[in-house]
């Protein structure tokens, strides 16, 4: 990881011409004057729109230019100047990016994490540049509508590996879904910004934050702890399964019919998938926290192996069926509101 104390940085600007001389950090020079849709940069490949908006101009910090915003006015797509090399830069209150990015700094290099490239620290804004996205899983499912269970298995491996090397060092992610995890051969996960980390062994969290889609039953409850690693097995659990059966294994467009289902706990797993891709689903999907499997014997469950070694387990890729079909975004609102 490079972190470059510059102050000030190298910074020109080209575009539209400005009336008073104000910093960069401002951020106003590549806001867009009217209002677009926002998205996450974690929805897909952060290339340029077809037709590019004017209303914004290009800036050079340091050895790199920051292109359109992807989310808001602290998420842009950005370019290396002499590599060309197109990565991702997060802008932070520099007060606070310590913090925010304490996950990061914890935990280190992993194949299946996406790393930190470069920091570049100004009076009032660290900018933070992040390898690039090449699309999330949560896409790529709804465009294969299913994996067959050899490359669910080789995806999901690499999922799981991310996940425990988090739990390992110390880290809960708290809002595991498959849009947080990039897919161009080699699986990473991304955006640890929200992670949780944990002072010692005790992993006990008592917020209710997490996308309502993957919540585990323990965190629906009115009030009490619940582990948070727990908590982020059980959000593998509706991963995989969401990319074997092409559906979430609880879904309803009411958040209270959905979170009683949740607590629940039941849900089908269809005959079409082999008896040990059925065992690893019922065997993280558990109501009792206690009773999943974690991170770590996960990737020990014999399902791998078998799924790997076997090509054509399952069902086809891109199978249709009416009911084999992952919802755009229905659920995936952060769960506060519902508690607050």
């Amino acid at each position: 990881m490079n972190i470059q104390r510059s102050n000030p940085i190298n910074i020109s600007r080209y575009g539209r011409s400005r009336h008073k001389a104000h910093e960069f950090e401002e951020l106003s020079c590549i806001r867009t004057t009217e209002s677009s849709q926002s998205f996450s940069p974690n929805l897909g490949s952060p290339s340029p729109p077809e037709t590019p908006d004017s209303s914004h101009c290009i800036s050079c910090i340091g050895n790199y230019l920051l292109l359109e915003p992807l989310e808001g006015d602290h998420v842009f797509r950005a370019a290396h100047l002499h590599s060309g090399e197109e990565l991702v830069c997060k802008v932070f209150d520099i007060s606070r990016y310590q913090e925010s990015l304490a996950a990061y700094f914890v935990l280190g290099a992993h194949q299946n994490i996406n790393q930190i490239v470069e920091i570049l620290l100004g009076d009032t804004r660290a900018y933070v540049f992040f390898e690039r996205s090449h699309g999330d899983m949560h896409s790529f499912v709804r465009t294969c509508k299913k994996l067959r269970e050899e490359e669910a298995a080789r995806l999901f491996y690499q999922i799981v590996s991310a996940v425990a090397h988090c739990h390992d060092n110390g880290l809960v992610l708290r809002d595991l879904k498959l849009r947080k995890e990039t897919c161009l051969n080699l699986v990473k996960l991304e955006s640890l910004e929200d992670t949780y980390l944990l002072e010692g062994s005790d992993d006990s969290l008592s917020d209710k934050h997490g996308c309502p889609a993957y919540v585990s039953p323990e965190i629906l409850n009115a009030s009490g702890s619940y582990s948070g690693k727990a908590a982020d097995v059980w959000s593998l659990g509706v991963m995989l399964y969401t990319i074997l059966v092409g559906r979430y294994p609880f879904h309803d467009v009411e958040p209270s019919s959905l979170f009683s289902k949740i607590r629940r706990g039941q849900f089908s797993i269809p005959e079409t998938l082999t008896p040990k891709a059925r065992c690893l689903i019922r065997s993280i999907l558990r109501r009792e926290p206690g009773e999943r499997l974690t991170s770590q014997e996960i990737l020990e469950h014999p399902w791998f192996l078998a799924a790997t070694s076997q090509p054509g387990t399952g069902h086809s890729r891109g199978e249709r069926e009416v009911d084999q079909m992952v919802p755009e975004a229905n659920m995936e609102e952060e769960l506060e509101q519902y508690f607050s």
